[in-house]
């Protein structure tokens, strides 16, 4: 479990998937991700791979909560799915976020995505972590200036143009 001054991320549990469910579900949420609303048996597997995530790999999505309420905010996470993408980074650990549009425009992303990558700067050895962000993702472009990362290169992933940025987590 990690705390910010407003923010608890901790691990996800099934008393979770209703809201997890339905954050998967919205498409406001994926439409920047390159995937379609998701079924209850998509989100099953999401959050399955994410406790499978933690067991082999030690490290993984949190889901994020105001600490004040425990109300929902969404989940934020680092991970490496080996993406087929080009360049190629496999050993480059990669960070995501996503939330509820409800909890937009509080800076709850920037939060969550500073905590994790202190979180990270003590576990991983890797040089840097990177982010994949559709271009016309104006807010999460914004998260990512905000948290130190800067446009590296774009790439086609599944068909689609993104931006891959990087943000140093050791020098």
């Amino acid at each position: 479990m990690l705390e910010t001054e407003r923010l608890r991320l901790r691990a996800h549990t099934f008393a979770d998937f209703e809201t997890y469910c339905a954050l998967w579900a919205d498409a406001a949420v994926v439409r920047y991700l390159g995937c379609q609303p998701n079924t209850a048996e998509e989100a099953m597997g999401r959050l399955l791979r994410n406790a499978g995530h933690w067991t082999l790999r030690g490290f993984g999505s949190w889901l994020v909560e105001e600490r004040s309420s425990g109300a929902f905010v969404g989940e934020v996470g680092l991970f490496n799915y080996r993406r087929e993408i080009e360049p190629r980074m496999d050993q480059t650990p990669e960070i995501g976020w996503i939330l509820s549009p409800r909890k937009h425009g509080r800076g709850y992303a920037t939060e969550a995505v500073a905590a994790v990558l202190d979180w990270g700067r003590d576990r991983f050895t890797a040089g840097e972590v990177c982010c994949l962000i559709d271009p016309e993702n104006a807010a999460s472009l914004r998260v990512a200036a905000k948290s130190g990362f800067h446009r590296s290169h774009t790439a086609v992933y599944r068909g689609r143009t993104i931006e891959v940025m990087t943000n140093v987590l050791r020098p």
